[in-house]
């Protein structure tokens, strides 16, 4: 073992407990790991290799031949797996021929019979090893220290399990997104209904970028648990289809919570379903309605303070149009006249927002984070998931987010009856401006565009995460539709001289 490298040992009471490591480190595994799994004949190395791709596949019956006479056998699962059994290798160069590097650039590499490749094998692997123990047998994994960090959190998750009443419960991925959260799909044991894991390590803190503060803490991103639990639990005080938590490990950052259900406001094309969308935006003029509380009790020591939409963060999030997206739009980036001048555009902007209605706003209100659950009525029919970092600011914000959905375009004549459903709710309530809040919509339309036109660049090249640039074309057109207001003017003029919204 190297000084980069680290060891488990773990004891398999049986063939269920083998398994179930192989299913855990499923969800462990990355592309361009090689898992080597050495051990003697009978010792579970297969069943653990087929445990691990059964639950990649999330196909408990999925057929797992044996490699042995192929050497190869491949699968084009969540993440590509290839899996080999080296037994009948003859030399130990053949595993290129196998294509082994490029199965590994692309996918993960199981490997029976390791010590066949002798020096083939990539130095930074996963080595488990296999021995018979007892009734049992013993599990050494040794990895590098990046690696090895996955496979504890894992191992710590089914600890969690285990000791809130979740033993030998399945798991399977369900989801990641653009932030280091992940999510898991958890069957209990006795068949009971399915519940949602939400794996969420702390936030690291990142480089400064304004005062010498990190872009989370800057733009008032939560950096733990305790704020989805402050606001899911106020939400549900109020009325609304928020997840009931079950249990939460506030330090490792694990909660298990209700499973809301799989369909969502979109039809099997991806397109809009006008009513869902209408229920949405009425669900969003009744907790606009509301009085929400700035301070939430979490637990008996810890008080959540939900965080102001200040001129801090609404400048910061504006910012990465600046950028970002002008660099990549036009090849060079801002000049200090230009951003000396779209700063103090954004100041102006943000100084009419002083009279605008303040509220709590979820901040991501659109179709990922929105569950339809048809067998409700009201505004329980509307499953509201992924609030963490709601705020209080302009309720126009989040009208916008969802009337603008970022992941699906929404339609003028869809748009136009959004907001008027939403106008005429708030009118019945009595004491709306409407004036003001078209005002504070259109800016908050902009501010949010503006921020998305900067995301999806910095989520390519950055994060090297591409596919979310084919969003780009609908951010600009919405940003469009903000600058339709007379508000906005300055800014508009802006963008058409830096060439940003032109085809």
């Amino acid at each position: 073992m190297t000084a980069s490298e680290s060891s488990i040992s773990l004891f398999l009471a049986d063939d269920a407990a083998t398994a179930q490591l192989g299913e855990d480190l499923a969800l462990a595994l990355k592309v361009g790991d090689c898992l080597a799994l050495s051990g003697d004949l009978g010792a579970g190395k297969s069943s653990l290799a087929r445990a691990l791709l059964r639950a990649m596949a999330n196909d408990p019956e999925m057929d797992v031949p044996s490699p042995t006479f192929t050497l190869v056998q491949s699968y084009e699962l969540r993440v590509p797996v290839s899996h080999f059994d080296l037994y009948r290798l003859g030399d130990p160069s053949e595993l290129t021929e196998l294509g082994f590097d490029e199965a590994l650039q692309t996918g993960i590499c199981l490997v029976e019979w390791p010590e066949m490749a002798e020096g083939e094998l990539p130095k930074e692997r996963i080595d488990l090893k296999l021995t018979h123990e007892g009734e049992g047998r013993r599990a050494v994994l040794t990895a590098p220290d990046k690696q090895m960090a996955r496979i504890e959190r894992v191992l710590a998750i089914r600890a969690f399990l285990d000791s809130h009443g979740y033993r030998s419960a399945a798991r399977r991925f369900l989801t990641g997104d653009a932030s280091l959260r992940a999510y898991e799909s958890l069957y209990p044991a006795d068949g009971s209904d399915r519940v949602i894991l939400m794996d969420w390590p702390r936030l690291p803190e990142g480089p400064p970028v304004l005062d010498g503060k990190p872009y989370p803490k800057v733009a008032h991103l939560a950096w733990d648990t305790y704020p989805f639990v402050a606001i899911a639990n106020i939400l549900s005080e109020n009325g609304f289809a928020a997840p009931q938590i079950f249990a939460a490990d506030y330090d490792l950052g694990i909660l298990l919570i209700e499973d809301l259900g799989t369909d969502g406001v979109l039809d099997a094309e991806g397109k809009p379903i006008a009513e869902r969308y209408r229920a949405s935006v009425a669900c969003l003029a009744h907790l606009h309605s509301l009085s929400i509380p700035r301070d939430i009790p979490v637990t008996p020591d810890h008080i959540h303070h939900i965080p102001d939409f200040d001129r801090t963060a609404m400048k910061m999030e504006a910012r990465l149009l600046l950028d970002w997206h002008l660099p990549w739009k036009r090849g060079t980036p801002a000049s200090d006249e230009e951003r000396a001048d779209y700063l103090a555009i954004w100041d102006r902007l943000i100084d009419q927002l002083d009279d605008a209605e303040k509220n709590l706003l979820l901040r991501d209100m659109h179709s990922p984070n929105i569950i339809w659950r048809a067998h409700e009525q009201g505004i329980k029919r509307v499953g509201i998931i992924d609030f963490q970092d709601a705020m209080i600011g302009p309720t126009s914000y989040d009208v916008a987010s969802l009337v603008q959905d970022a992941r699906v375009t929404i339609e003028r004549d869809l748009h136009d009856q959004l907001m008027a459903d939403y106008l005429a709710l708030r009118h019945a309530q009595g004491g709306f401006d409407e004036a003001k809040f078209l005002k504070s919509w259109a800016i908050m339309s902009a501010q949010r565009n503006c921020k998305l036109a900067g995301l999806w660049v910095r989520l390519l090249q950055r994060d090297g995460k591409p596919g979310y640039l084919k969003h780009m074309p609908r951010t600009l057109a919405y940003l469009a539709i903000a600058f339709e207001h007379e508000a906005l003017a300055p800014l508009k003029e802006w963008c058409e001289k830096a060439g940003i919204g032109r085809a």
